[in-house]
């Protein structure tokens, strides 16, 4: 039987994808208080050199801090911050201070001109390159130009361990926890079943596929 699919219009219906919260501060009156905003429109964009993009709406109070400043850095959330990330998608920073609403701290960062959450997991510290006007979003083009990982990820060896981050992704419109355990990890169609059974504690029954030159996209 052929699969059965419902047109529902054209909408932007990608997920899961990443839930951020962006750390800003402007440098004009009435912008220059720390604030933060929840976005889950963020994706990574280029790697050398490192480039994300973020898109927010022009009336936002955070668009004109970021405006202002150039820069902002954005801050990953694990499922301890997930409720203040949630507050800081509703609530705007021209009414309130979110960093003291939610009992959060702002983090200062030498040499750059936006603070990092201290609670964060880890945060990139991002420089606009590019704004460009879409419509009901404005995307930014940013520079990462330096990225902070909590010491309590790293193992003993000084390997990253960034599941233990408890890391939160969005899906229309709910949050939604990432698994500790992963289903598999970038090239595990081709790994040798030790590397399998290293990586994931299992050797997967799936048929491998052949192994074949490729590159990380």
């Amino acid at each position: 039987m052929s699969p059965s699919f419902r047109a529902i219009g054209p909408t932007t219906l990608l997920a899961p994808i990443p839930a951020v919260m962006l750390s800003c501060r402007g440098t004009q009156p009435g912008f220059a208080r720390d604030n933060l905003i929840t976005v889950a429109w963020a994706g990574v964009v280029n790697t050398d050199p490192p480039m994300i993009s973020v898109s927010i709406r022009p009336s936002r109070h955070s668009h004109a801090q970021i405006v202002q400043s150039g820069a902002f850095c954005l801050n990953l959330i694990g499922r301890r911050l997930c409720k203040a990330a949630d507050y800081c998608g509703v609530r705007s920073g021209r009414d309130v201070d979110k960093f003291k609403e939610m009992g959060l701290h702002a983090l200062a960062v030498e040499g750059f001109p936006a603070p990092a959450l201290a609670e964060a997991p880890a945060f990139l510290c991002c420089r606009v390159r590019q704004r460009i006007p879409l419509g009901s979003h404005d995307l930014f083009l940013c520079a990462v130009e330096q990225a902070y990982v909590s010491d309590g990820l790293f193992d003993e060896a000084g390997s990253l361990h960034l599941e233990r981050a408890g890391l939160i992704a969005y899906a229309h419109g709910e949050y939604h926890p990432l698994r500790a355990q992963p289903e598999g990890f970038f090239g595990y169609s081709v790994a040798r079943p030790d590397v399998l059974a290293r990586r994931l504690g299992r050797v997967a029954s799936a048929r491998r596929a052949p192994q074949r030159g490729g590159k990380r996209p």
